[in-house]
């Protein structure tokens, strides 16, 4: 079960062709999938070579191999990490029974929901990332975008896969219609806000892939703890794939960090007008960009109390991040959280169930694991001599769900009044006039081993080739 069948129309390593019914099934969604990567994959790269990965194995070693192909001929599969012999849940009310290898039928329209929820976000990133290829501020960069978008359509497929398995045909109508949203359209959006989102720059891809593939990486480590287990197999091979797309976001904001720290030490000046004048971005642009992008993000953690949260757990449908690790009972009941609301002009605590505050429990991890990234791009600063250090914002800041949706809160913490906020959120926001910068630095250079002026070339090249290798060959 570990190595991948490539001799198949779909290549699998499930044993497709001993379903018979479910193979059809695929085989019939393949072609609308491939209409919806023409309609909507990279712009214009259709008879682009890329320098791309493709599965081989879901051994955690060796797992896959490189070489150039057409992203439209690019073998999209269904990968499941091996089964874990006499595996038992672990968590909620089913504690210590065996895992399930179907859907109990009362648990099915919730896990329904999870799988379409998730299954969603994957074609959205790749519709809203479509015309950044023009504007790629290396070849390096390209290919990276364009792995991400076809490993995000992978994704989509494994997601796809468990509809049609075990849904039957409200999973074959959930498949098509995941097909059929699009990114920011007003009358059939993509299901979660932050997917409704442009990525208009580079800028914004590099912080969309740090903070909101981030977030992709908790609700995966969540659902790899599902009492379901090939929902659980499914989303642990996608988070070897994930991986990498958290990369391509911190060493990419760490890389527009570095060139803009040269200019500021070249020019010796940190005046963001002569720095834009220079041709790159100042770091309290940086800022504007991370608070918006950080806030947007942790919103998709969902309301800091949820019934349907305390739900997902008890049934097993959903763990914690690294749930095995918790010193706790793993059924939570009786045990309580602390949640944020705004009482009196003054953010305050209070206690309430735990299984009520999980969204909350796993938005806190996530905060956490996006803080020791960004002290990482604080060492790029600090490396070169610079008083500058980047930060998160406090996490009921521009919050737009739960008890904080719309609460005007500052950066640091503090409640203010409507007129504050107007007066200085395009201190802490992007600006018009900042995005307007920032679109106009972005420059397509495709030559090997030639970068834009605002971004600093990586430190070594993909798969031990170098910087300058042809990772794109053009039609």
């Amino acid at each position: 079960m570990t190595t991948i069948d490539y001799s198949q129309k779909i290549p699998n390593n499930v044993n497709l062709n001993d379903d018979r019914t479910l193979q059809r099934a695929l085989e019939g969604w393949q072609p609308n999938f491939l209409s919806w990567w023409d309609d909507m994959g990279p712009d214009g790269s259709q008879n682009f070579d890329v320098y791309l990965r493709t599965a081989t194995s879901v051994d955690p070693q060796g797992w896959a191999t490189f070489g150039h192909v057409k992203m439209p001929d690019y073998r999209w599969g269904i990968f499941l990490n091996p089964g874990e012999q006499d595996r038992k849940i672990h968590f909620g009310d089913h504690k210590g029974e065996a895992a399930w290898q179907d859907i109990p039928g009362e648990y099915r329209a919730n896990l329904r929901r999870i799988i379409v929820t998730q299954g969603d976000t994957e074609p959205a990133s790749v519709e809203q990332q479509r015309h950044l290829g023009l504007t790629c501020p290396s070849q390096y960069d390209l290919r990276n975008l364009f792995l991400v978008n076809v490993e995000e359509g992978r994704h989509l497929w494994a997601m796809v896969y468990l509809l049609h398995k075990y849904f039957g045909r409200d999973g074959r109508a959930e498949g098509e219609a995941l097909l059929e949203r699009r990114s920011g359209q007003e009358n059939n959006p993509r299901i979660l806000q932050a997917f409704n989102e442009p990525t208009p720059d580079w800028l914004s891809f590099f912080m969309f892939t740090y903070f909101t593939d981030r977030d992709g990486k908790f609700q995966l480590c969540a659902l790899a703890e599902s009492s379901f287990d090939p929902l659980a197999r499914t989303t642990k091979f996608m988070l070897t794939e994930e991986a990498h797309h958290m990369f391509v976001g911190e060493s990419g904001v760490s890389r527009v960090i570095n060139r803009t720290c040269q200019v500021m030490n070249d020019l010796k000046t940190d005046d963001p007008k002569k720095l834009r004048e220079a041709g790159v971005i100042d770091l309290p642009t940086l800022q504007r960009y991370l608070n918006f992008h950080f806030s947007v993000t942790i919103d998709l953690f969902g309301a800091d109390e949820s019934s349907n949260a305390a739900t997902f757990y008890s049934t097993g449908l959903k763990g914690r991040y690294e749930e095995g690790k918790r010193m706790d009972d793993h059924i939570l009941k009786g045990q309580t959280y602390p949640v944020l609301h705004v009482e009196n002009g003054r953010l305050v605590e209070k206690q309430v169930p735990m299984l009520n505050a999980l969204n909350e429990v796993l938005r806190d991890d996530y905060i956490k694991d996006s803080v020791a990234g960004i002290e990482r791009w604080n060492k790029v600063i600090e490396k070169a001599g610079i008083p500058f250090r980047l930060k998160v914002p406090h996490k009921a800041f521009h919050r737009n769900i739960g008890s904080l949706s719309g609460a005007k809160i500052s950066p640091d913490g503090q409640v203010i009044s409507e007129a504050e906020w107007a007066a200085r959120s395009p201190d802490w926001l992007p600006t018009a006039g900042d995005r307007q910068f920032v679109a106009n630095l972005m420059g397509r250079v495709v030559e090997p081993g030639k970068f834009a002026n605002w971004i600093a070339p990586p430190v070594m090249g993909i798969n031990r080739q170098p910087v300058d290798f042809e990772y794109v060959r053009f039609a």
